[in-house]
Formats: structure tokens, sequence, C-alpha cells
């Protein structure tokens, strides 16, 4: 074939594209398994995290055994639904006895998808622990989200003020008010993806709002059940006292 020729040029250009792209295929069918895992344990390991478990991964070695152990260990999945929407829910029992809840939350950024987890206390009020991602926010500004600086001002903010109404938790540009349970720091120069932290934990919170009353609500009754039954038990042991003497 003549090499000086257009139709030589024209199928060599054919036949390189399709081998390329064969290539390519091939290579991300034979990824495909690792990077799906590779996202999973990363979602693992952001759930133990907003529980402050799993601080010891950097350090393992092997890692993705180790997130896998811990997470079987601590977290069971579990699923709501509310208004015909199914919500998953995370479910952390500790060591000691104490149980967390982790929502996801997920929101847009000022480039791209913002996302993270958020862990709740079982009054369902007090937040524990958060973790934040990002797919494309602007190093030193917003990917700031990212940080533990900023994931650990939520610890120990409320999602209900005084009067039992739910107010989440602010991202406050200049500076949360000083002892405020609902304000957090905003991040310097990342205003956008601030505001947009503060939109996703306000939008996805409150999608959990009707399960955490119910849940309040049982948990209310048993300790009343329990309390009524102890003063029923106290009161007999004091009048079978009474009787035999």
């Amino acid at each position: 074939m003549d090499t000086n020729k257009n139709s030589y040029t024209i199928i060599y250009a054919v036949i390189m594209v399709i081998v390329v792209a064969v290539l390519l295929a091939l290579a991300a069918s034979l990824l495909k398994e690792r990077q799906q895992r590779n996202v999973e344990i990363e979602r693992k390991q952001m759930i133990l995290k907003s529980v402050k478990l799993a601080t010891e991964s950097s350090a393992a070695a092997d890692k993705d055994s180790y997130i896998e152990q811990e997470y079987a260990k601590y977290i069971t999945d579990s699923s709501i639904v509310r208004d015909g929407a199914e919500l998953t829910l995370y479910i952390c029992n500790g060591d000691n006895g104490e149980k967390f809840y982790v929502i996801p939350v997920r929101g847009a950024g000022l480039w791209g998808p913002v996302w993270g987890y958020v862990s709740l206390k079982d009054d369902y009020n007090t937040i524990y622990g958060a973790v934040f991602d990002h797919k494309s926010e602007t190093p030193g500004l917003g990917a700031e989200i990212s940080t533990d600086v900023f994931a650990s001002q939520f610890g120990g903010k409320s999602i209900f003020d005084s009067n039992g109404n739910y107010v989440s938790v602010k991202v406050v540009k200049g500076g949360a008010k000083a002892g405020s349970q609902h304000e957090v720091d905003a991040i310097s120069g990342g205003t956008i993806t601030s505001q947009a932290v503060e939109e996703m934990l306000f939008k996805n919170i409150n999608e959990y709002l009707d399960f955490f009353s119910s849940q309040a609500k049982t948990r209310a009754e048993a300790i009343k059940a329990m309390s009524e039954a102890q003063a029923a038990a106290d009161s007999l042991s004091v009048t079978n006292h009474m009787e035999n003497n």
C-alpha cells in the first residue's frame, strides 16, 4: 500500500482508534471490580470516622481488611421509609453500650458534589461526629471541608433548639457566636461551599426527623414503663417487709 496516499492515513488512523478503544475498554473492565471496592472501602471508612472509629487505619498493615473488620464489628445498615421513599441509616453500637445514628448527607458545592456522614447520639439531638468530602472544590478554600479542623467543629452541636424546633447547624461566615450550640465557623474564602454544607445538612437530616421522633417517643415510653415497674416493685417490697415485721 502506498503510504503517501490519503487512504493509508485514514485506514491507519481508524485502526489505531479501534486498538486504543479496545485497550481502554479492557483496562476499564479489569479495573472495575477494584475501583468499586475502593469506593466501598472509602464509604465505610468515612462512616467509621464519623463515630470516631478506625483511627488506626493509616498504620494498619492491610488497611482494607482493617476497615472491613471494624465496620462489621460496629456498624449495621438499616433502612427506614418516609413518605414512600427508602432512606439509609447506619447504626453504630459502641463497646460501652453507646448507640449512634449515622446519616449520609449529600449536596452541591461550587464546582461539583459534596457529601459526608453525620452521627447523632441516642438523644437524637446531639451531633457526635461528622466527616465531609468533595469532588472538585478549590484547594485551600472550599476543599477545606474535608479537613478534620472543619469537621471537628460539629461535635457536640445540637440540631434542635431549646424549644424543640429543628434548626440543624449553621455554617456562619465571619465566625460562629461564642457558645452557640447551632453554629460553626465557615471556611475563609469558601463561602459557597460552606453554604452548600449548611444546606445539605438541613435538608438531609430533616428527612430523618419523623423516625427520630418516633424513636424518642418509644424510648420515653419504655423508660416510663420501667420506672413504674420499679416503683411497683419497691412498693411491694416495703409492704412485704411491714407484713413480716
